[in-house]
């Protein structure tokens, strides 16, 4: 139930209030820039009209100052990274409210913020290029609830439709952030790979059936649209990380039950390709206490996930085996769960027991567990140490499969660039709070 670079775990980062003129803030915060690709992906559109369109704004562009162009898009890139600061910040404070600041969360904010301190160097890197990249494409429209954004990260030549991976991030079901998703994003981008992450409501903004919700129709937008962007819609991934695996899980399986039984839909399961699962809670009534003794307190995660009675509800461990989603199984797509052994904000015996369940039903799922890996360590540190690495090694030669020539360009690739030294990244695994 964690998120990515900053906050993960059941730490303040990233939070949303109910006020109306919290909505209204979130709605002015959305990046301007991308109001051409939003227009775009509101009606389908053919090629030859995209192409006159296309057209038009390049002319229209040339005939611009170089000056001013760059001059405007510097003032909406420190625009935008000024309104995200502000929103992370406030939504801190309104995680603090809700957590309360007795002794413990006393002792686990200090082991954050020096958690953050040692990372920072990396950290940095990571928000600078996801301000100023023009490989991105922030706060995509996708809904019309707050919150229902998107960041979608794009490789630096897209000559041919390539592979896309629908990300959702953790955050403890109150501090998630697309914008957590940045490091992933841009380093699958460099492997030809096109990763959107989508942003829900959190709580108190909204439960847990809003947040399911949310994503979902975030991933309906993704089947639906990807094509505009380069994207092969024949080949969509779906993948999340702590309370971001939780609630993508409960999206597909959920999913599957109302194909199964004939109901409308705006997206179809058979359009997932393989389901990734990394760092998850699957099993939610078997959670309820741990989580508690960690901090996110009972009475808070009960509120989260509507009562205790929709505990089961929103457990898909135990939602697989009930009978009304036995016509579903065979819907589901190839389901992989990742999980470290020294998990304790998780702990890995939630992807354990799901995988079986999952096997009992007839569906098909793997589980890869990693040796020694804590809650962060799959996420952050591995992936700001750089050089080569087992779980995105797996992602990118998954997705890949079948495909000589991206494969080939696979091996040829330099290793992913070191963002933190590692004394730095030793020092954090040491003080992690998660």
């Amino acid at each position: 139930m964690a998120s990515s670079t900053s906050p993960i775990g059941f730490f303040p980062a990233e939070q949303t209030t109910t006020t109306t003129t919290s909505t209204q803030e979130d709605m002015k915060n959305t990046d301007t820039v991308d109001s051409p690709l939003r227009s775009r992906t509101t009606t389908s559109t053919n090629p030859a009209t995209a192409a006159r369109r296309r057209t038009a704004i390049n002319a229209t562009s040339a005939k611009t100052s170089p000056n001013l162009c760059r001059s405007q898009s510097f003032g909406r890139e420190i625009g935008h990274a000024a309104s995200e600061t502000y929103l992370i910040t406030r939504l801190a404070f309104t995680l603090l409210r809700y957590l309360g600041v007795g002794r413990r969360w006393i002792s686990r904010l200090l082991a954050l913020g020096l958690y953050a301190m040692l990372l920072m160097p990396g950290f940095l890197q990571v928000l600078h290029q996801y301000f100023f990249s023009t490989q991105i494409r922030r706060s995509i429209v996708y809904g019309d609830q707050p919150r229902n954004r998107l960041d979608l990260y794009l490789p630096k030549n897209i000559d041919s439709p390539k592979p896309v991976i629908v990300f959702v991030t953790g955050g403890a079901w109150i501090i998630g952030y697309k914008g957590w998703g940045s490091l992933l994003g841009f380093q699958l981008a460099e492997r030809d790979i096109i990763v959107t992450c989508i942003d829900y409501r959190n709580f108190p903004q909204g439960t847990i059936s809003d947040m399911v919700e949310d994503v979902s129709r975030g991933i309906s937008f993704i089947c639906n649209h990807i094509a505009n962007y380069g994207g092969d819609p024949n080949r969509i991934y779906l993948m999340g990380q702590s309370a971001g695996a939780h609630i993508s899980s409960c999206v597909l399986l959920k999913q599957a039950i109302i194909e199964s039984k004939g109901g409308p839909t705006s997206w179809s399961v058979s359009q997932i390709k393989a389901y990734f699962g990394l760092s998850g809670g699957y099993n939610l009534t078997n959670l309820v206490d741990h989580f508690d003794q960690r901090g996110l307190y009972r009475s808070i995660f009960l509120s989260i996930m509507e009562g205790d009675e929709s505990l089961q509800e929103f457990s898909p461990e135990i939602l697989i085996e009930d009978s009304t989603a036995k016509n579903a199984v065979p819907l589901l797509p190839h389901i992989v769960l990742f999980h470290g052994t020294e998990d304790f904000s998780i702990p890995p015996d939630a992807s354990i027991t799901y995988v079986d369940a999952l096997k009992r039903a007839g569906a098909r799922a793997e589980l890869i567990l990693y040796e020694g890996k804590t809650h962060t360590d799959l996420f952050i540190q591995d992936a700001l140490r750089g050089g080569k690495e087992e779980l995105f090694d797996y992602i990118v030669d998954y997705l890949h499969a079948g495909d000589t020539e991206a494969l080939a360009n696979d091996a040829m690739a330099p290793p992913r660039r070191r963002l933190c030294p590692e004394p730095l990244l030793k020092l954090a695994g040491l003080v992690s709070p998660f």
